[in-house]
């Protein structure tokens, strides 16, 4: 039976930290599957599609690594639709990890035969946040080391000066 694991996520936008987190976990598992999924409480900078195409461009490296939008149902329900057995989060610090040891219990209690794997941050990564990048690229900074180069190019394209 092939591992798969699900790397759940908003990803808006896409940073060298989940690449390295997907990277790694595509050495442990059989398929990585990233699903971009729409955090009702956030307003998105991009929109699903332009995620997931932003996503494959950035891991096409990597073989048994794939994308899907998903928004209608919860992550553990849709883990059992795909057949996957672990759940891949990137941690950051102490925060993320009593974040993520909560919705590990959570999720066990959706009948989920859903185990956690928490891949700690590298320091070079660790103080990346989707938020704080998103702020960089909106007031003009530089975020090429801190997303994919496809990443950078989109988040010029969509908050450089000519978008105004």
């Amino acid at each position: 039976m092939p591992k798969i694991a699900l790397f759940p996520g908003s990803f808006d936008p896409f940073t060298n930290g989940h690449l390295d987190t997907v990277e790694r976990a595509s050495h442990l598992f059989d398929q990585v599957i990233i699903t971009v999924m729409t955090n009702a409480a956030k307003q998105p900078l991009f929109d699903a599609t332009t995620k997931v195409e932003l996503i494959e461009a950035a891991t096409q490296h990597l073989d048994n690594v794939k994308v899907i939008a998903q928004s209608k149902t919860l992550t553990a329900t849709f883990a059992k639709e795909v057949g996957a057995r672990y759940l891949i989060r990137g941690i950051r610090n102490a925060n993320d990890f009593e974040y993520e040891r909560d919705i590990a219990a959570l999720n066990q209690t959706q009948d989920a035969d859903l185990e956690t794997v928490l891949l700690l941050a590298k320091q070079e990564f660790a103080f990346i946040s989707s938020s704080m990048v998103k702020e960089i690229a909106t007031f003009g900074g530089q975020v090429e080391q801190l997303v994919p180069p496809v990443v950078a190019s989109a988040l010029a394209q969509k908050l450089g000066p000519e978008s105004d």
